[in-house]
């Protein structure tokens, strides 16, 4: 097996659609070699735990309404052709994503990484939910078959917030400076939402290298 590390946020929308885009692909090679493992990285990790109000986020990230919308059209049209849906007008909050980072990082403990980040990104994008509030979360690790009990006591604690802090931190000074960012065997950096067609010829030219053996 080889390992693919995914350096992603959850509120990331090109995360959204690369994750859509590498699954398409995964699915038509089923004997892909990768193992895949999610790791953290927070677009504001300044951002105080309740958030703030979504539509105040992006016009002061894209200088006013205008750069917003005009922001978010490619993004619209690449979740559209991938088969995505990205529903703006229930996404009342942009969360800090600490708490979520938290809960992909015990999701991996138990084998439930890739469906927590699936529920997550369906939360926050198509249903307009709160992913910064930890009801919320424990309700999407309970439909991802986790102890809902056992998350929501971790979450009012502080368990594991410095190490994903730490994690986040030192991506970036190894150089991981936008999301997603797709690490292959340790080696290989495959930046952005890459399309379909690439990941096929990333998995094939893989696939011919790897021993079955191992």
């Amino acid at each position: 097996m080889v390992d693919l590390f995914i350096f992603s946020d959850p509120i990331c929308p090109w995360c959204y659609i690369g994750k859509a885009r590498l699954f398409q692909a995964l699915e038509q090679r089923p004997d892909h070699p990768f193992r895949i493992e999610w790791h953290p990285f927070m677009l504001n990790p300044d951002m105080p735990p309740e958030g703030m109000d979504r539509r105040a986020y992006l016009e002061a990230k894209f200088g006013g309404q205008e750069g917003a919308v005009k922001a978010y059209l490619p993004v619209l049209e690449a979740a559209e052709a991938s088969g995505l849906s990205i529903d703006l007008e229930r996404m009342a909050r942009t969360p800090s994503t600490l708490d979520a980072h938290r809960l992909i990082h015990w999701a991996g403990i138990e084998g439930r990484q890739t469906p927590v980040v699936s529920a997550l990104f369906r939360a926050y994008f198509t249903e307009g939910r709160d992913i910064g509030d930890r009801e919320v979360l424990a309700d999407i690790a309970e439909a991802c078959e986790m102890d809902r009990a056992v998350v929501a006591r971790l979450l009012v604690t502080g368990a594991d917030a410095e190490d994903i802090r730490a994690r986040a931190e030192d991506a970036r000074q190894k150089g991981v400076n936008a999301v997603p960012t797709f690490v292959v065997a340790g080696r290989h950096v495959v930046p952005g939402a890459q399309p379909v067609e690439l990941w096929l010829k990333v998995i094939d030219e893989i696939a011919a290298q790897v021993d079955p053996a191992t």
